[in-house]
């Protein structure tokens, strides 16, 4: 594990169109490229970007992991020579057991996956089509202990879940996001972001480990929040919780940035995380 290095690291806030993954895994090649000519080392992409946050399709167009969609990521990490974090939509079939989760990939530079998460905190109107996640990991990489959270994992009460990856040794939590508002939301009366903020900037002091979490813009065309519109606003935390980055607000937000992060070693292990973590004043379990 490395004690210290700062990486260069791609925020790709772009535009999903529900039930057109073609269309969409263009846009996630082009920025992809994108990214790595502007130096980044990995490039962090939104939640279910092959077919989008609770788009009914997905009951008929999602894929398992690896499979076709993964697969152009894949080719893209290789031809950039960049890592990768992507939400797809997974299709599971076990023993006649057809399962489709909301889930997010590690991809190496080299076109291995290195890392898989599903989703775990899923709202109650996207549980009658994605399953629960069943899984927490991080993964060793040469920029440093990765874990994957997804959007609504980061709540502020369900930070448990960063917690968790925290002391498995994660040194930076990236997180696909899929940030929506009502159609007629005003930002300028109430700024969004501010339940994310609040999440991130607790979590990523405890820890010292930054935090970034990267939206898609765009109208949601179908499913429960069919008329809502996802607006970007995508964020980046660093491990002393300041506010690195935030995107621009708006369904036609698109943007690419590019941020430098310090990732660290984590000092304290095991049964020594908290006693340190009450010297910070955490009370929590």
């Amino acid at each position: 594990m490395m004690s210290h290095s700062t990486i260069q690291l791609a925020m790709g806030q772009m535009l999903v169109e529900g039930g057109k993954p073609e269309e969409n895994l263009r846009r996630a090649e082009s920025i992809v490229r994108q990214a790595a000519e502007k130096g980044a080392q990995i490039v962090v992409l939104p939640e279910c970007l092959d077919l989008g946050w609770t788009h009914p399709s997905a009951k008929e167009l999602a894929e398992p992991i690896p499979g076709r969609y993964c697969d152009v990521l894949r080719e893209a990490a290789v031809q950039a020579d960049i890592f990768i974090v992507a939400g797809l939509t997974e299709r599971f079939v076990h023993a006649g057991d057809d399962r489709v989760y909301n889930a997010a990939v590690l991809i190496g530079a080299n076109g291995r996956i290195l890392l898989k998460h599903r989703k775990i905190n899923i709202l109650d109107i996207a549980q009658d089509l994605y399953a629960i996640g069943d899984r927490l990991a991080v993964a060793e990489t040469p920029l440093g202990v990765i874990g994957l959270s997804i959007c609504a994992d980061n709540f502020g009460d369900s930070l448990c879940l960063g917690h968790s990856l925290a002391r498995m040794g994660s040194q930076i939590l990236l997180s696909p996001s899929a940030w929506a508002v009502p159609a007629d939301f005003d930002n300028a009366a109430t700024p969004y972001g501010g339940l994310w903020i609040e999440a991130y900037t607790t979590l990523a002091p405890l820890y010292g480990m930054p935090v970034v979490g990267v939206s898609n813009v765009g109208p949601i065309t179908g499913g429960p929040w069919r008329g809502r519109q996802c607006i970007g606003c995508s964020l980046a935390v660093d491990g002393t919780g300041h506010i690195v980055a935030q995107l621009p607000y708006g369904q036609t937000a698109e943007h690419l940035e590019i941020v430098s992060l310090d990732v660290t070693a984590r000092r304290a292990l095991g049964t020594d995380i908290a006693p340190t973590l009450r010297a910070k004043g955490y009370r929590g379990p």
